[in-house]
């Protein structure tokens, strides 16, 4: 199978050339390997070479020695090494020596250098749409974020392909897979999550069969505001399963670690209204495939219960938006008040400048959509923050156009960086 090109290339590129060293962080099998092999010169896999706990006892430089950029994989296997790429990069003095790759952050007690000065980090997360050529990116955040919108037609999209792609989701490793068996795939990927992955990554046994049940959980209640308390009655509920609060905090705090578990932060603008913001975050899974396989859930599953197949698309388009936002140095956020006004996603870039987004599935939803839109802009007290530069609808089987009143419809098959 033959290399595609990823959109974090650039953010690899760029701060190669001005660090010593670089951190590519994202969830397991999501590419980060691959992708760090465009650019090393040498490479060295911390997970399988057997002589590397040996070499890290006895003479841990030799393990730097090679042609630069040097690979580091699965670096937190050995999170001392950590120390000593920091030291071989001071003593160095140039930069784009090493790549470091990971799929977990390393436990909380390893004695571990802050890096900074030396290393920069750059985050990969399943494949965009984009990036799978599912989506022209002819509309582009970009422009969004400056409140610029193209001039094209395009047809729209089957909510039977939607649904595909929400299942198979957006592995590298999957391209070429039915979706029969990109679920079987999955469903072992959460199954050697929650029996290895959790416990390995902080160092303490953890129950397979409870990990499983938070995982549930987090999928059932996708792409809402749900509290620690909330998932742990539902755990108790539906999968007869006790998981203290101290507990499912340290599970998410795991799932986190590997990330596996996306928090959506709330956005905090100046509003006219005497509303008070909700501060929760919006939980997902790093994709939506994991969500439908923790539930045993298939294809006709999800025709069945469009509702959640609604939430599961609006973690796909966060997804999607979230690594287009990376690529413009901008972060996502959602917008929630007390009188119960809601806004799916907010760009907002470092500059402050951002861009609104609300989320549909069909086309059915799009004129409540737009309504919430505009109540959220003239909500905004202007006389202390912008307005958006856009305001955008995505969705799924509909058409991409510009509405009489200025609101951005955008397919996610046109969707961009």
């Amino acid at each position: 199978m033959s290399y595609i090109k990823r959109l974090a290339e650039e953010d690899l590129k760029e701060k190669l050339s001005a660090s010593g060293a670089v951190l590519i962080k994202g969830p397991k099998s999501c590419g980060k390997t691959e992708t760090a092999k465009q650019y090393s010169k040498s490479f060295l896999e911390m997970d399988r070479d057997k002589q590397v706990p040996i070499i890290m006892a006895t003479n841990p430089q030799l393990l730097l020695v090679g042609n630069t950029p040097r690979l580091i994989d699965e670096w937190q296997e050995q999170p001392e090494i950590w120390n000593y790429i920091r030291h071989e990069v001071d003593d160095r003095k140039t930069k784009g020596q090493f790549i470091l790759t990971g799929s977990a952050n390393p436990v909380d007690d390893a004695k571990l250098h802050s890096g900074a000065g030396r290393f920069t980090v750059v985050q990969m997360d399943t494949m965009t749409w984009q990036e799978l050529g599912y989506s022209t990116g002819v509309v582009k955040l970009s422009d969004l974020l400056e409140g610029t919108f193209p001039t094209f037609y395009d047809t729209g999209i089957s909510l039977d392909f939607i649904i595909d792609k929400m299942l198979i989701g957006g592995w590298p490793t999957l391209l070429n897979e039915s979706t029969k068996n990109a679920i079987i795939m999955n469903s072992g990927y959460v199954d050697l999550l929650c029996e290895v992955d959790m416990s390995r990554a902080t160092g303490v046994k953890r129950d397979p069969t409870k990990v499983r049940s938070l995982i549930r959980s987090i999928a059932r209640n996708i792409a809402t505001l749900v509290d620690n308390k909330t998932l742990e009655l539902d755990v108790k509920n539906l999968d007869k399963n006790e998981l203290s609060r101290n507990t499912l905090s340290e599970y998410l705090d795991a799932l986190s670690r590997l990330m596996i578990l996306y928090e959506q932060p709330a956005f905090n603008p100046h509003i006219r209204s005497s509303a008070s913001l909700r501060k929760s975050p919006k939980r997902h899974l790093c994709d939506t495939s994991l969500a439908v396989a923790a539930l045993g859930l298939n294809k006709e599953s999800l025709f069945k219960d469009m509702k959640y197949t609604g939430f599961l698309f609006e973690s796909l388009a966060t997804h999607e938006l979230n690594v287009y936002a990376k690529a413009n140095d901008a972060n996502v956020f959602h917008y929630n008040d007390s009188n119960g006004l809601e806004v799916d996603a907010i760009v907002q870039k470092r500059n402050g400048d951002y861009a609104a987004f609300e989320i549909k599935l069909g086309v059915g939803y799009i004129e409540e959509a737009a309504e919430s839109l505009k109540k959220f802009a003239k909500n905004i007290d202007s006389t202390k923050m912008d307005v958006p530069k856009s305001l955008n609808i995505i969705t799924g089987t509909g058409m991409s156009h510009q509405r009489p009143d200025g609101i951005n419809v955008i397919s996610l098959a046109s969707l961009g960086k």
